[in-house]
């Protein structure tokens, strides 16, 4: 890819960006500009509630909306200084406005951007000029990452930086970086911790076997010290068991999937037409279309706990991906690793929503770039993602153009809820084949750590 080429594809992505920005989103944008308007007024100490037995969840408001802070608190400081810079810009005020839209968008578009940019320094360096350019123009242009971010406003751009920093750092070695970033990823966003064991085995692999466990050590003191930074203060204010309680909320949704099209939701699909046959008949049942099924009225009529179930599935999945990738030590597999247990978990678990498959595509993007034949994967997972997020909220809830779930004889998110996992079984096939091929930098420090041995 010449320069020119390069330029225009990056100055596209950048104004379909900004094209995107002023959307309304979803309605988890709500939250968003309550907490940031909080936070910005107070600070982040005592969002979550002080005080009482049991704790007490506090209920934030802003312009005539209610939400609690339910997200580790450096997604509520990044919030926090969205609205203290919009405040700023608005002389003072705070009012609902398509610019404070932007604002608490702001944080995800900036990781966004400063992910193409580690992207693009980690590849150059390792792989060459043109590497870089097609890794980060098929990243910068990616359907997915730009509908997940700027267009519907989640936040998970904000997480993924760090954790693929950690990715990085860990690949050269350096144990704190890869311990501090991987803490500020899971204290913006629990969802990272489903990627940090690929963190932790790639520093495994990439230090001398006499230096291990001091390295694992140090990464720990990072986490330590970043977590302790964050979380002390809400201690310290009296919010401590009030946090904890929240955020320990946050794996108790009470739906078989959250909108994701995944196991779970074709399950949820199957239920609603076994106990609808009698109202919409044969046919109504199966081109009815299907809605969240709760967790709690599926054991109602005799299903089982899904999510021990799914936490089980999960596990092992990841736990089985991580022993065929062991001996890996080079930077492409173990992106390729994290891509995978982020897929495993959107696909496995219980309860999780739309858009948390969006890491793996940055993931997969960084392993496609040393790791060419993943590209088929990362196009497959590139497409579901994109069409899950549009089959249920266009390019913003109160926007539309989604493609219409009616399109296909049995609801569309259904039909790629068994795509999804039929893909899922080829990605493992896929992982588990790079698994088999370890490049010379690998093997090169394996066999010098049986030397040192």
């Amino acid at each position: 890819m010449n320069r020119k080429l390069f330029v225009a594809a990056l100055v596209l992505g950048a104004l379909i960006r900004a094209a995107a920005l002023p959307l309304p989103g979803t309605r988890d944008t709500i939250p968003w500009k309550v907490w940031s308007y909080n936070a910005a007024r107070e600070g982040v100490s005592r969002l979550y509630g002080v005080g009482g037995s049991p704790p007490e969840m506090r209920s934030l408001e802003y312009a005539g909306a209610e939400a609690t802070a339910t997200y580790p608190p450096l997604a509520l400081h990044e919030m926090g200084l969205a609205g203290r810079v919009y405040r700023r810009l608005m002389g003072g005020r705070f009012p609902n406005t398509t610019a404070l839209m932007i604002a608490v968008k702001m944080p995800a578009a900036l990781a966004d951007v400063g992910f193409a940019v580690l992207l693009y320094v980690v590849v150059r360096r390792r792989l060459g000029e043109s590497a870089a350019r097609w890794a980060t123009v098929v990243y910068w242009l990616n359907p997915g990452v730009i509908l997940d971010g700027e267009t519907l406003g989640y936040l998970d751009p904000q997480f993924l930086l760090p954790i693929a920093g950690s990715l990085v750092a860990a690949s050269a070695g350096w144990a704190v970086s890869a311990g501090t970033l991987g803490a500020a990823a899971i204290l913006t966003k629990p969802q990272a911790a489903v990627v940090a064991p690929a963190a932790a085995l790639l520093l495994w692999n990439t230090t001398a076997p006499g230096r291990r466990v001091g390295a694992a050590a140090f990464a720990t003191l990072g986490g330590v010290v970043v977590t302790a930074a964050l979380v002390v203060p809400v201690f310290v204010a009296g919010g401590g068991p009030n946090m904890i309680q929240t955020l320990g909320r946050l794996s108790q949704h009470n739906m078989l999937s959250g909108n994701a099209s995944n196991l779970w939701w074709i399950v949820g699909y199957v239920v609603r037409a076994i106990y609808t046959v009698e109202d919409f008949g044969v046919w109504g049942a199966i081109h009815h279309q299907t809605q969240i099924l709760q967790i709690s009225r599926f054991m109602e009529i005799g299903g089982p706990n899904p999510r021990p179930i799914g936490t089980a599935l999960v596990v092992a999945a990841v736990a089985w991906a991580m022993w065929h990738a062991r001996q890996g030590a080079d930077l492409w597999l173990m992106a390729a690793l994290g891509a995978f247990s982020v897929h495993a978990f959107e696909t496995l678990a219980a309860g999780v929503h739309e858009n948390h498959l969006y890491a793996a595509v940055p993931l997969l993007v960084l392993a496609a770039a040393g790791r060419r034949t993943l590209v088929p994967v990362l196009v497959v997972v590139s497409i579901i993602l994109t069409l899950n997020l549009n089959l249920f909220y266009g390019i913003g809830e109160d926007v539309g153009y989604n493609i219409p779930r009616g399109l296909t004889i049995i609801d569309a998110s259904v039909v790629l809820a068994v795509m999804n996992c039929a893909a899922f079984v080829w990605h493992a096939a896929m992982f588990k084949r790079e698994c088999a091929y370890l490049p010379a930098s690998s093997a090169a420090a394996r066999s010098s750590a049986r030397i040192a041995t």
